[in-house]
């Protein structure tokens, strides 16, 4: 269904529409903001705020640009609000296996948890903003375009930032030893 359809819906006083933007964006909003807390209690807590947030906001939205862009925006901006106000240290806490792969064969499954294991120790090591674009890029699949709308920055600047945070963790997996799964994928 048209999101402006349901936008105007949700403005007009159906609340049960707002269930279906919640519906549509509750997962790959909760799975960036997991990201960047390392945290799943935390981000389920920072995405129901958000969804807050976003609800009392909806007449502010114009729509000019993306309404998956201003979301994010609300929601991340959200996120990094708490963090910084609440100084809450990023924990590195193990996922279950059951939040990243669906039952398979052991070997697959330790496998798997250990290239993301991996992937998430590079990720960290990158400056915030560098890893928030990978994360909006290749995780949320948000345009070149939406991220720049989303983040206040150029283009070039999301293009420059993306290429670069990708070559340090090229680096990094080439420097050490430990990710030489990753580093044979490129």
């Amino acid at each position: 269904m048209d999101e402006q359809y349901i936008i105007k819906q949700v403005l007009a006083g159906d609340q049960q529409a707002y269930g279906q933007i919640m519906d549509r964006y509750k997962n790959p909003l909760y799975a960036t903001i997991l990201r960047m807390t390392r945290n799943p209690q935390l981000a389920q807590d920072l995405v129901q705020e958000a969804f807050i947030k976003v609800y009392e906001q909806l007449g502010r939205y114009e729509e000019t640009g993306s309404f998956k862009s201003w979301l994010y925006r609300i929601a991340i901006n959200h996120c990094l609000d708490e963090l910084r106000k609440k100084q809450y240290k990023i924990v590195n806490e193990e996922l279950e296996e059951g939040q990243l792969i669906e039952e398979e064969h052991p070997e697959v499954i330790f496998l798997k948890k250990e290239r993301g294991r991996q992937l998430e120790e590079l990720l960290a090591k990158l400056p915030e903003q560098e890893r928030l674009i990978l994360l909006l890029r290749y995780s949320n699949e948000l345009s070149y375009e939406e991220i720049s709308e989303l983040l206040h920055i150029s283009l070039s600047d999301v293009r420059n930032k993306l290429h670069r945070s990708k070559k340090k963790m090229r680096e990094q997996v080439q420097k050490g030893g430990d990710y030489y799964e990753l580093s044979e994928r490129r």
